[in-house]
């Protein structure tokens, strides 16, 4: 049984990280409100421009004339995964769901034969990673000292990995990230964006361009996987601030409950410490 000191300490410091947590919470939801605007300002953008290069991508098709970000390499041997995480953690399962998506495609590109390569953005993808698959790592972006993500920190990754493209370092690029829905749900999603995948029910329109769909395409396709990669990262980065204010959430709950616990035991250990010594007094009375 602990003494009354280590229970009054042990409630102290309970307290103290309840403080903690609480203003974690507040600070996870102020950036929260931001992280989500900012998200869901970019979604009409990126669906529209998919709209517009699905119609440019069913006219022109794949065939030889279409440019190699659309038609691809003319293989499915390499596969590049671009894993996104956090720089940081205490945000739940945020990151752990993220992994768990990439880690069931591995397996299944391994069992199929194929050759894998990993790509990750955020510290605590790479630990993980690395960790279990470091023979099929390839590079990482370190976003640590970025406060708020910018179409520029899209841009480098989409000139990464339309590099390794173009390099045949890669014949096809999947994005992994987690689409925000709630403060308590976000979707792990694996999207491929090279060779890119367009849906033909959404061309809806038919308009005559100049100076003509291969050369539109050619200038837009490379800007389509910017603005998939930065959309991604904004997703991310929403997720990320509710999984935290959740996770936080659920720690100041948890914190006044173990409080409330200790207090009762604290109470109780003191009311037999006052019994036993009133019966100890009573008794010397007695005996005298």
């Amino acid at each position: 049984m602990p003494s009354l000191k280590d229970l009054k300490n042990r409630i102290g410091s309970v307290k103290n990280t309840r403080k903690i947590t609480k203003a974690m919470q507040m600070v996870a939801a102020a950036k929260l409100r931001r992280a989500q605007d900012s998200a869901e300002a970019a979604r009409p953008y990126a669906e529209r421009m998919g709209v517009v290069m699905s119609a440019l991508a069913s006219s022109v098709g794949t065939g030889d004339g279409a440019p190699k970000l659309l038609a691809g390499s003319g293989a499915d041997k390499v596969h590049l995964l671009v894993i996104m995480t956090s720089e940081r953690g205490l945000c739940g399962g945020f990151n752990t769901t993220i992994v768990r998506l990439a880690r069931a495609k591995i397996a299944e590109l391994l069992a199929a034969g194929k050759t894998v390569k990993i790509l990750t953005v955020g510290k605590k993808g790479r630990e993980q990673m690395k960790r279990d698959y470091g023979q099929y790592y390839v590079g990482h972006v370190d976003l640590t000292a970025v406060k708020r993500v910018g179409y520029a920190d899209a841009l480098g990754i989409a000139r990464d990995v339309i590099a390794r493209f173009d390099h045949g370092e890669a014949d096809v690029v999947t994005l992994f990230y987690n689409r925000f829905q709630s403060v308590i749900s976000q979707v792990p999603t694996a999207q491929q964006v090279i060779p890119a995948v367009f849906d033909a029910a959404a061309a809806t329109a038919e308009y005559d361009y100049e100076p003509g769909e291969e050369a539109i395409l050619a200038d837009l396709l490379p800007r389509n996987v910017a603005t998939q990669v930065f959309t991604a990262l904004l997703e991310n980065a929403a997720s990320e601030q509710g999984a935290r204010m959740s996770a936080m959430d659920n720690a100041t709950r948890n914190a006044g409950d173990m409080i409330n616990k200790l207090t009762v035991v604290y109470n109780r250990s003191r009311q037999a410490a006052i019994t036993k010594e009133l019966i100890e007094i009573i008794s010397g009375a007695e005996a005298l």
